[in-house]
């Protein structure tokens, strides 16, 4: 081969070669440089922080209101169960009459109740007590409230009615030596009637006004039983029951006496039930029930004190003589006077002094009840207490 030949095809193969290096290493290169081009050098753009800034607050205001929203749902929900709940378990409005008792026939008892052949034995300012006897000979006490004004529509509806139903029901489940129990109700459009075991020995009111006109005597013994069996009545309303049951109308005419001369309260909670009650004239209402129409446990404890006072002197609380007599106004006022002057003794109704540890006692029941009449409710002792003061008067 001679040297023209191969510079020939020397020259060719550089030739190839340079074309497969440009083919191959320019794009390369600049490819590169696009890219170098391309990367952010330095610190980021103003624009760019800001638009991180938003859409992370947008993310958490997002979420923000989902937790919100889940909440608010939630609890409306929650309602909407408890009104369900509530509206299933609530108390059926129950028509004709409401027996407690299986001693008592409902159709018997709405027969007995539909006749006017009853027998008057007492009336109040806000009812009449009858006596009616059912078949077989069964003797009950009806008192026969008139509370509403016929044709009412606050009265007449269903809610109203229902409440009235759960508060008899919760009376109709007082159970106590000294309660009387209510045994049945029958609604009717402007009244109810209440159905009590009948008590034939009538109320402690009928039993001072007996003592009061010489037919009959009651020794310290019996008046002090009396006052004991009512202040353990009081104190399983007022700490026994849940919730706390207030009578509301404490008063000689409203505790019945059984044959052992054993109290049996009766009319508990019935104020209530009875919006026309007046109990301003009775002479055993509490000073705060005028002042601030406020009625408290402590509003019981003072009525008692007034009972207390009727045993112990004989007086009725509305004697004129309260007026007359020096400090006097009311039968607490006088008490406290003949207290303070240490001359508690002349208080004492006569017929019932005796020995003189029975005089002991009953100065001792005088100062409990002045304590009872105190004119500050936070003054008064509770039921819970009264009863071992009173049980206990033996021992002073």
């Amino acid at each position: 081969m001679d040297k023209r030949g191969y510079k020939s095809r020397l020259n060719h193969k550089n030739l190839t070669l340079l074309a497969l290096f440009m083919f191959f290493f320019i794009p390369a290169t600049q490819g590169r440089e696009e890219i170098t081009e391309q990367i952010p050098t330095g610190s980021p753009s103003p624009s760019r922080v800001s638009d991180f800034k938003n859409c992370l607050r947008r993310i958490c205001l997002s979420i923000l209101f989902g937790i919100l929203t889940g909440l608010f749902c939630a609890v409306l929900f929650a309602c909407l169960v408890r009104l369900v709940l509530r509206y299933m378990s609530r108390t059926p409005v129950l028509k004709g009459p409401v027996v407690f008792t299986p001693k008592i026939d409902p159709k018997t008892l709405q027969l007995a109740l539909s006749t006017d052949n009853h027998q008057l034995i007492g009336s109040s300012p806000n009812g009449k007590y009858y006596r009616a006897v059912l078949d077989g000979g069964i003797a009950f006490a009806v008192k026969r409230l008139e509370p509403f004004e016929k044709g009412c529509p606050e009265i007449e509806s269903k809610s109203v009615k229902r409440r009235i139903q759960q508060e008899l029901e919760m009376l109709a489940g007082l159970k106590h030596r000294n309660l009387m129990s209510l045994r049945a109700y029958v609604r009717e459009p402007i009244r109810l009637s209440l159905v009590y075991d009948y008590i034939p020995t009538g109320s402690l009111e009928d039993a001072m006004n007996r003592v009061r006109e010489n037919q009959l005597r009651l020794s310290w013994e019996v008046r002090h039983r009396i006052a004991v069996g009512v202040i353990k009545g009081l104190q399983h309303l007022h700490f026994s029951c849940s919730p706390r049951v207030l009578h509301h109308n404490l008063k000689p005419t409203n505790i019945m006496l059984d044959p052992e001369f054993e109290p049996l309260l009766s009319d508990i909670g019935l104020a209530k039930l009875t919006p026309n009650l007046d109990t301003r004239a009775s002479g055993y209402t509490a000073p705060e029930c005028f002042q601030n129409c406020r009625y408290t446990d402590k509003s019981d404890i003072f009525s008692f004190g007034i009972v207390l006072g009727v045993l112990l002197t004989g007086r009725d609380p509305l004697d004129p003589f309260f007026g007359e007599a020096v400090g006097g106004g009311s039968l607490g006022r006088w008490l406290r006077h003949l207290q303070q002057a240490g001359e508690a003794l002349e208080a004492l109704d006569k017929s019932i002094l005796g020995e003189e540890g029975e005089e002991d006692e009953m100065l001792m029941a005088v100062r409990i009840a002045v304590v009872c009449l105190s004119d500050l409710p936070a003054d008064r002792p509770s039921s819970d207490e009264l009863v071992p003061m009173l049980t206990q008067l033996h021992s002073f």
